[in-house]
């Protein structure tokens, strides 16, 4: 349906968030990435990695809860 299809596209576009940050001189989460890889600040990048592997997951979740809002078929498979 079209909200999976929303759930799993936020992780190419937090992913195309340093290209686009690069290209167009934003600042911004990919930019943090970039420059810490250029700097070898081990740590900063794993700590923005975590940071967008959280919001991939929190974004999954709320994709997940909004089936049993949307899709009745889902509320009615779990109440017997």
């Amino acid at each position: 349906t079209l909200l999976t299809v929303v759930g799993v596209n936020v992780g190419a576009l937090i992913g195309g968030a340093i290209v686009i940050e690069q290209i167009s001189s934003l600042p911004g989460i990919g930019t943090l990435m970039f420059t810490s890889i250029k700097a070898q600040d081990y740590v900063m990048v794993q700590g923005v990695i975590l940071l967008i592997a959280a919001a991939y997951v929190v974004t999954n979740f709320l994709v997940d809860m909004l089936y049993a809002v949307l899709d009745p078929r889902v509320r009615r498979a779990g109440a017997r």
